[in-house]
């Protein structure tokens, strides 16, 4: 299903853990590693696309996890035609995605990389938030850009408990310690990735 300029509708997941670090899946065979993503299916709306693909690719159900932000408009990309089959060109350009950002409420081994009979990935990993855009293949690499600072904001701080004891007792100390910082950097100079 393509729109009238040739982009195929899509979603993208971007999986948090505890830590804010976000899931990174290797594609089946290959050498290539991507967030979690897929087309919508006629009928779907995208949060449905969102919660149908993350059981096929990873394995987990709407239960495990907490929605905290999606884009608010498509994202696009670009297929260059090496990748596109040949009986496709001239009429698919690329994907147009809604991205999801989601706290894993589950564990680790919730997760199931073989939950269909056609999985799209062989490994998985955790990455600090930033770093799929250095990883990822270049043709994606601005929607990665745009997904991952749109959603930044919605980020959980990590621990609030206990910064909230720390802050508490700050208040009653002489000597103030310095604040902590988040431990996601933004990306080094966010305006000059390609």
């Amino acid at each position: 299903m393509l729109d009238r300029e040739g982009f195929r509708p899509n979603v993208g997941i971007v999986l948090l853990n505890a830590r804010n670090q976000v899931f990174w899946g290797k594609r089946l065979r290959t050498h290539s590693w991507q967030f979690p993503q897929g087309g919508i299916k006629y009928g779907e709306t995208p949060e449905q696309a969102m919660f149908r693909e993350l059981h096929e690719e990873v394995g987990l159900r709407p239960e495990h996890v907490k929605v905290l932000a999606r884009t608010r408009d498509w994202l696009r990309y670009e297929v260059p035609d090496h990748y596109i089959r040949r009986d496709a060109r001239g009429h698919y350009k690329g994907q147009k995605q809604i991205w999801f950002l989601l706290k894993l409420l589950g564990r680790d081994s919730d997760m199931n990389l073989r939950a269909t009979d056609h999985p799209e990935f062989d490994a998985w990993r955790w990455n600090d938030y930033w770093v799929p855009l250095d990883m990822v293949i270049e043709f994606k690499r601005d929607v990665y850009q745009m997904a991952l600072t749109e959603l930044a904001r919605f980020l959980p701080r990590a621990n609030p408990h206990n910064r909230y004891l720390r802050a508490g007792m700050r208040s009653h100390q002489r000597h103030e310690e310095p604040s902590e910082t988040s431990s996601l950097p933004p990306p080094a100079n966010p305006g000059s990735r390609a």
